[in-house]
């Protein structure tokens, strides 16, 4: 940890207000990026950031200085976002076990999967695939869509994700495939119709 961090922590857990002003500016808009991503609103984004900076002002005196701040926020951030979803539920979400393969007894699967007509690469760069997909990650369970957000959007590694979620690094991976799996069920037909 570097001595200007050390000097944040020690500023925050004294309830300095500069120290607090500081923390905003260099990581609120990481934070403000992760709460958008979560909940693709701004003014819920902006809203969940509030609730984590009050969560930090609350709990900064606890804070392990063995832990990046920089992940301790980020778990901080996570939560406040996850509450803020859990408050308003907006989108049904699917049912993770109807939307993965299934699979023969001799491990083929049942439907095999299709080749998408044409490559993501050249799909993505559609405006409606991009809103398709942003629609199919609000669709996954909580568990399973906070992994895939922290881990392919945010680019998290696993270690990361399994220290910000409180979990194993195990869990991230079987979450990831399976939140993965999901999403290529939810986007098949987008994909297929080329649409």
């Amino acid at each position: 940890m570097s001595s200007t961090e050390q000097a944040l922590i020690a500023g925050l857990q004294a309830h300095d207000s500069g120290a607090f002003e500081t923390l905003l500016r260099v990581h609120g808009p990481r934070l403000l990026r992760l709460g958008r991503r979560f909940l693709q609103s701004e003014e819920d984004a902006r809203d969940a950031l509030q609730d984590a900076m009050v969560a930090v002002h609350r709990s900064i005196g606890a804070f392990q200085s063995s832990a990046a701040l920089s992940t301790w926020l980020h778990r901080i951030m996570v939560n406040a976002s996850l509450m803020r979803l859990r408050a308003r539920r907006r989108h049904p979400e699917e049912d993770l076990e109807e939307l993965l393969p299934r699979f023969k007894a001799d491990g083929h699967q049942l439907e095999p999967s299709v080749p998408w007509s044409e490559s993501a690469d050249a799909v993505l760069e559609r405006e409606e695939l991009r809103a398709a997909v942003r629609a199919a990650i609000e669709k996954l369970p909580d568990a399973f869509r906070i992994v895939l957000v922290l881990r392919d959007i945010e680019e998290m590694s696993t270690a990361e994700t399994a220290e910000i979620l409180g979990t194993t690094k195990n869990v991230v991976k079987i979450r990831l495939h399976r939140a993965r799996q999901a999403l290529r069920t939810l986007l098949d037909p987008a994909m297929r119709s080329g649409k």
